[in-house]
């Protein structure tokens, strides 16, 4: 039976073989969460590497492999961005005839990027467990240009697919989540590479395989126990956090109608003296208060109502005039600390990286004739920021991201000026109880065992949390919860290697990868 599943991979053509490619592409993605299916990582690069082992045994096999690799990417992103669609149904008399065209068509365009990698592999391909190494490499190489072309998508990175525990993405403080996926997929396709396309298969290649995939997922979870096992956690006592979780809808956050009561659900929340000693940082999520600095009232009843002892870090819709009188609207975070004579915003950091299409239009000329028109409810989307900032408040620095920010590794901070905590804002509501808001906590996950940093988050709808500095998760909120989370904010760990040397380290992997594709497979003549 096993031989007949491998010859219908590598026999397969036309249709079968683009059903097969969009299969496993769709199996992969449900290695991330909410399901953390693992094993499915491991079949679906498997089968990957025999249906290009099918197509290298034909004509024209760099264009074969090329379709391989754009059917495998859209079954890849249907699945695992399907939620992207929820954010079109929020103002769904507007927007909801966008929501199939965005999905299909943005699935259909970083599919783009799996389809390039698979040629790129195919036109350097031939027989032998090597192989595995330069598919790896090729699609590492095509993954970090869709994180970065375009204002980037490092969405589901395959490394990512470990973090659902800090135990399995351990190894990220070391190379990245870009090495990291380099680590999976090498993995995930050995139990194909002493398979060959132009010989018998044998139990022994094929267990060969499995034993080298299983020995390597043993070595990962060996050294993320050894380094959760050195680090404990530890708490610092001279600052508490309060992060706030109000749960409001989307359609009611964005309803102007509603700004009040919304600022005093927040404000009720965040009431009362704090649990722990030292200074209290009260956190609410990316836009809790639209215009808050524009609006005494609402500045006089936090005054009046959060603890005194306390600075409030909340995200914020603001407005602003550039040279020109041309009013300009940012997606804001405002510190506001208090004084003899009340709040006041003390700093303010504005997104620089926005979301295409969420905050601003692409091409807005040329898309606004055909009819497509940012969410961001105004009229040119908001103005990005200068870049990132790590920001010194009384209790000591703090790195902000605003939402899509946390998902960009090595761009937290301005380099050589490491903070002691990372503070993200988020605003999941757009994207329902989905894959999704989860999907992104995992990434912020990563941030931390990259960075040896700390992050509160504070996210609308949810997943607000505290992560420690080695990516444990100390505190939540789940989803469509409402809640708080009273703690004291860890402290931080030396600087991990990936945050010294950044993305090299996986550059230098990727170098090594290529050297060892281009090996003799001297296991060819054992069968």
């Amino acid at each position: 039976m096993l031989q007949t599943l491998i010859d219908t991979l590598q026999r397969a053509d036309g249709w079968r073989r683009r059903g097969f490619s969009a299969l496993a592409g769709a199996s992969a993605a449900l290695a991330f969460a909410p399901f953390y299916i693992l094993p499915l990582m491991v079949l679906a690069y498997s089968a990957l590497v025999l249906l290009i082992d099918g197509a290298h045994a034909r004509d024209r096999a760099v264009r074969a492999a090329f379709g391989i690799g754009w059917w495998f990417g859209f079954g890849y992103y249907l699945i695992g961005i399907h939620w992207f669609a929820f954010a079109f149904l929020v103002q769904a008399e507007q927007f909801a005839w966008m929501a199939p065209f965005a999905v299909f068509g943005m699935s259909g365009f970083l599919a783009l990027f799996h389809g390039g990698a698979m040629a790129l592999a195919a036109r350097f391909w031939r027989s032998g467990w090597p192989r595995v190494f330069l598919l790896a490499a090729t699609l590492c190489v095509f993954d970090y240009l869709r994180g970065h072309i375009l204002t980037g998508l490092p969405w589901n990175l395959p490394g990512q697919s470990l973090a659902g525990m800090a135990l399995s993405a351990q190894t990220a403080a070391f190379w990245g989540v870009y090495g990291l996926s380099l680590v999976v997929l090498c993995l995930a396709m050995f139990p194909a590479a002493f398979l060959s396309a132009d010989r018998a298969v044998s139990r022994r290649a094929l267990l060969k395989g499995l034993l080298v995939c299983l020995t390597g997922a043993v070595v990962i979870l060996v050294i993320g126990a050894i380094r959760l096992a050195a680090l404990p956690p530890v708490d610092r006592d001279d600052v508490h956090l309060r992060i706030v979780q109000p749960n409001i809808a989307q359609r009611e956050k964005i309803d102007p109608a509603l700004w009040d009561r919304n600022l005093k659900r927040s404000v009720d929340l965040s009431a009362g003296p704090s649990t722990g000693s030292g200074d209290i940082i009260v956190i609410w999520p990316e836009n809790a208060v639209p215009l808050l600095d524009e609006s005494p009232t609402a500045l006089g009843l936090v005054d009046e109502s959060l603890p005194r002892n306390s600075t409030l870090i909340t995200g914020a819709v603001r407005r602003q005039r550039d040279a020109q009188g041309i009013w300009r609207v940012y997606n804001s975070l405002l510190i506001l600390p208090r004084s003899e004579d009340g709040r006041y915003v003390a700093m303010r950091y504005d997104k620089h990286h926005l979301v295409p299409f969420g905050e601003y239009l692409p091409m807005k000329r040329i898309l606004r004739a055909i009819g497509l028109a940012q969410l961001a409810p105004y009229e040119d989307g908001f103005t990005p920021g200068s870049g990132p900032q790590t920001l010194n408040l009384p209790s000591g620095s703090v790195a902000p991201l605003i939402c899509y920010e946390a998902i960009f590794p090595g761009d937290l901070y301005p380099h050589g000026s490491r903070p002691e905590w990372l503070l993200t804002v988020t605003n999941d509501a757009w994207f329902g109880d989905a894959a999704g808001p989860r999907q992104h906590l995992d990434q912020a996950r990563l941030r931390s065992i990259e960075s040896g940093l700390p992050m509160a988050r504070s996210a609308n709808t949810g997943i607000s949390s505290l992560i420690g500095p080695a990516g444990r998760l100390r505190a939540s909120v789940d989803l469509y919860q409402t809640g708080v989370i009273d703690i004291a904010l860890p402290a931080s760990i030396a600087p991990t290697l990936y945050s010294r040397i950044r993305d090299w380290g996986f550059f230098v992997m990727l170098i090594a990868a290529i050297g060892i594709s281009r090996l003799p497979d001297r296991t060819a003549r054992q069968g």
